[in-house]
């Protein structure tokens, strides 16, 4: 009787697919509401194996988060209108066709776990912050930075999560016209 063997599995390819799994589910329960089982079967593997890539469920959330953090989803890596830009992608995606970026929603629904908290602070800190920070003048660039990023999530939660009323029913047009002077007075004479 001929035995067959397994096929190969892609290492890379595999780590990929956790990866992806684990962004998904963060960004739907967070931290504390998903399990490596879970995010395992959703990536057509077993724990153990999530465990052997990741060493752990707090590993395996910190490369989730730096993985969904380090891509641009409102502040680029150089902008020629930063105000112009930052509203329209703030609009655009928190309107009702919008979706609320992975990184975000990893945010909001972890924001209960220290662990997790800490882990996103670094990796904002890190990443769209300083992507920010590098685009605004002195003073206080990186305190700038981080009230803008607060503005943002202030939309993305009363705009995308909330629904609030005149955020949900104005037209985005109204919205840009209105959040664009905030973002130009928290970044200043960068670009104006």
């Amino acid at each position: 009787m001929a035995t067959s063997t397994p096929p190969a599995r892609n290492a890379a390819a595999t780590r990929a697919a956790i990866l992806r799994s684990a962004i998904q589910n963060f960004a739907r329960a967070g931290y504390d509401g998903v399990g490596v089982r879970q995010i395992a079967q959703d990536a057509g593997v077993t724990a153990m194996l999530v465990n052997r890539y990741f060493g752990s469920k707090e590993g395996l959330f910190a490369e989730a988060v730096e993985t969904a953090f380090a891509t641009p989803v409102f502040i680029g890596e150089r902008s020629d209108d930063l105000v112009a830009d930052t509203a329209a992608a703030l609009v655009s995606r928190t309107g009702p066709a919008g979706d609320a970026p992975e990184p975000f929603l990893i945010m909001l629904r972890s924001a209960s776990s220290p662990v997790a908290t800490a882990i996103v602070r670094d990796a904002i800190e890190r990443h769209v912050g300083a992507r920010l920070a590098r685009q605004l003048d002195e003073p206080d660039q990186n305190l700038r930075a981080e009230i803008l990023l607060a503005l943002i999530s202030g939309m993305l939660t009363m705009r995308g999560v909330v629904g609030t009323r005149a955020l949900r029913t104005s037209k985005p047009a109204d919205i840009e016209r209105v959040l664009g002077p905030a973002i130009a007075a928290l970044i200043g004479d960068s670009q104006t």
